[in-house]
This record gives structure tokens, sequence and C-alpha cells, in this order.
């Protein structure tokens, strides 16, 4: 392949600033008008970033490491480009971009692209990736490095040799070496499918080794609180100040439908005056970026006003004081004991119970729900939330006296 131009330049993506304000690097390669962009895992604060000259600006030690960084990068680059054309291999941007990976044109390896795959998700940032899937990804990355290195004993493993067996063991290697749940294991596999996909994608791997293999996800009774839980709960005095906060954020949830994340990043802004004139929570999902509209209920109301005067609250920095995830989840298992509640409480079990016990069993419609719950189908709705026993007695108790055939259902003498 003859090559007339060859251009490397670095920028910035201003418009995916990740949380600490800073923009990812990314570096283009074109050969011959042909282009591709890839991040090379670093970000810089765009005010000190010269677009003209594609490096920071400043003599600080940070920056001129920056740069130096930015220079053995353009480098690697050239010196790929150089190996490709010793080996009189074909120069693209995709094939220098393989080299750079160490991705060879017929040796493809499955946890470097799985690697890759991942870094790129980390530079989208929590605007278009929830902070939970980049998590799962990455977990599911370690278990498949470990698998690897305990069934083949090598740190990575070839696309062409990943088949129908390699799946089923790493399923097999899940469920047994990690003790993992069928539904955390389907999970994991999902994510390995996906790569599986771009792989199958750019030619790497012949035949799809999941051709022949379905997963179902197994039905799972979720915990949720009834209306007799949740009046134990709500009137159950609780000297330790850190246990009482704990399950006041439980029971906003609770009458909220808001998902830990979401109650944890809630801010004075998401409080709106809705159509009916009262308070609304308005606000995005974490997970999926669907937006939520919740009224919100009498106990909910008087909890925001309970932490106003909240050091936390009154920086604007929260509305209520939510701890990490891992300690309201322990405190929640001395709360169910403190009021008597015979149920492995996590805080997952406060939106099933928003689902279930708040509104469908008192007739709020199936459609309301969903959206409350920020749901983009109501069939996730009918898996999340069940009707309780409470409201099918209600609804059968409509038919009491309607047929009443008693001539025929005397009993015969």
């Amino acid at each position: 392949m003859q090559i007339n131009t060859f251009t490397v330049l670095f920028f910035v993506l201003k418009s995916r600033l990740l949380r600490n304000g800073e923009a990812p690097v990314y570096v283009r390669i074109t050969v011959n008008g042909s282009r591709c962009d890839m991040g090379i895992s670093r970000s810089i604060d765009p005010d000190i970033w010269d677009p003209r000259k594609g490096k920071a600006k400043g003599n600080t030690r940070n920056v001129k490491e920056f740069n130096e960084y930015l220079e053995e990068y353009r480098s690697r680059i050239f010196q790929a480009k150089k190996s490709l054309e010793s080996d009189f291999r074909p120069v693209t941007p995709e094939s220098i971009k393989r080299k750079l990976l160490g991705i060879d044109e017929e040796n493809f390896y499955f946890l470097v692209v799985f690697k890759d795959h991942n870094e790129k998700l980390k530079l989208l940032g929590d605007k278009e990736v929830a902070p939970a899937t980049i998590t799962r990804y990455e977990t599911a990355y370690k278990h498949l490095a470990e698998y690897i290195k305990h069934q083949y004993k090598k740190d990575d493993c070839l696309f062409r040799d990943v088949n129908y067996n390699f799946i089923r063991n790493f399923e097999f290697y899940l469920k047994t070496e990690r003790n993992c749940a069928h539904n955390t294991t389907v999970k994991y596999i999902v994510n390995i499918k996906k790569i599986i996909r771009i792989a199958m994608a750019n030619g790497w791997i012949k035949q799809d080794p999941f051709k022949d293999i379905r997963y179902r996800y197994d039905d799972v009774d979720a915990v949720y609180l009834n209306d007799d839980d949740l009046t134990a709960l709500a009137t159950k005095e609780i000297e330790v100040p850190r246990i009482d906060q704990v399950r006041d954020v439980f029971l906003f949830c609770c009458f909220t439908g808001l998902a830990f994340s979401d109650v944890k990043a809630l801010r004075k802004e998401n409080i709106i005056t809705g159509i009916d004139g009262k308070q609304w929570i308005q606000k995005r999902r974490t997970k999926t970026n669907v937006l939520s509209n919740i009224p919100l209920l009498d106990v909910p109301i008087r909890l925001l006003e309970k932490y106003a005067n909240h050091d936390r609250v009154k920086t604007g920095k929260a509305l209520l004081p939510v701890p990490s995830n891992q300690k309201m989840n322990a405190y929640l298992k001395e709360i169910a004991d403190l009021c008597g509640i015979n149920k492995t409480l996590t805080t997952h079990a406060a939106r099933h119970t928003f689902a279930t016990t708040v509104t469908l069993s008192n007739h709020v419609s199936m459609e309301s729900v969903s959206k409350m719950l920020g749901h983009t189908s109501i069939n996730m709705t009918r898996k999340y939330a069940r009707i309780a026993d409470k409201l099918i007695s209600e609804d059968m108790q409509k038919l009491e006296g309607k047929y009443n055939f008693s001539k025929t259902c005397e009993s015969a003498e």
C-alpha cells in the first residue's frame, strides 16, 4: 500500500468531561484520508489544552510529564507504522491501532480487546455510562482473566480458541470457584458476549461460540415490606443517630421508589412544583438516564423537613444524609432485627416496596408506577412488582354476589 499522507493528531473531547472536570485525550491517526480515533487513557484540564499544538500549555512538572507522554505515544505510533511496513503488511489506521494494542492481524487476544473496551467505557464517563455498568464490566474482566489463568495456565487467550466449551466451562467456573448465583453468572456472561460480538464484527472470530447457548434469568422473589412491616419500621424509636438516619433514608426510598444511587444523588433542584401545585421529585435515573416524575407523599416530605438543617444538606451537597451502600445494607440488617422484621433487607428492597405495597396494592395503575420508577417499558414493571395478596383479595371480593346460582348449587338429596 502506497502511503501518500500520514498524520497523527492529539485532541480532547470537551463534550465528555469526566467527573473531575478533565477532558479525555484522544489520538487521531490518518492514512491516505482514512482515519480512526482512539483513547490514550489520559485526561487533561481543557483550559490548559493547546488545540493548535496538540499538547498542554504551561511549564509545570505535571504539564511537562504529560507532554512527554504524548511524544512517547506519538513515537510508538510511528514505530508501529514502520513495523507494518517492514513486514510488508497493509498500513491503515486500524492496523496501526491493532499494533499499538498488541493485537496481531492473525492472533487477536481476548483480554486485550476486553481491556480496551473497558477503558473506552471509563472515558465516556457517567454522563453516558452508569458507574455500576463500568464496575460490572471490570469485574467480568477480572473473573475472565482468573478463569483463563485457572483453566489454561495463561495470561490471555486467542479469540480463535474461544468456543462452546470455553463458554460452558467459564459458566461452571463462576458457579463453583467463584460461588456466583445463576443470575449473577448470566450477567457476567452477557458482558463477555458483548466482547465476542465486537470480535465477530471485526472478523477476529469466525464462528459465534454462543450459537447453541441460551441463557435465561431465574425468577427471583425479591424482598419487599408489607403494610405491617412498613408500620413497624416507621414507628420504631431508634436512639442511635446513624442507625436512625439509615432507617429514614430507606423509608424515604420506600415512599418514592428511588434506587440507592438516585437518592444519594438527590439535590435541591430535583424538588419541583408539580402540575397539582404540590412537591414532586424530578430526576433522571442514574442507571438508565430516564426521567422520573414522582409526587411526594407526606412521609418523604416530613423526612426532608427533618434533615433540612443537617450539615450535608445545608451545604447543598445532598437532600438527605445518605451513607455508602455497604453501610446502608449492614445497618438495615440490624434495623430489621430491631423492628421484628424477619426479612433480609437491602437498599433495593425499598424500591420493591414502593412498587408493590405503596402503589400497586393501593390501586395505582401499572402505567403510573412504571413512569415513577423510570422504566422504559411497562414489561419491566410487571417483572419488578408483584401484586400482593391484599389486592387479589379485594379484587375477588368485587365478584361476591355477582354469580348466584342457588338452585344449581343446592345439595342433592
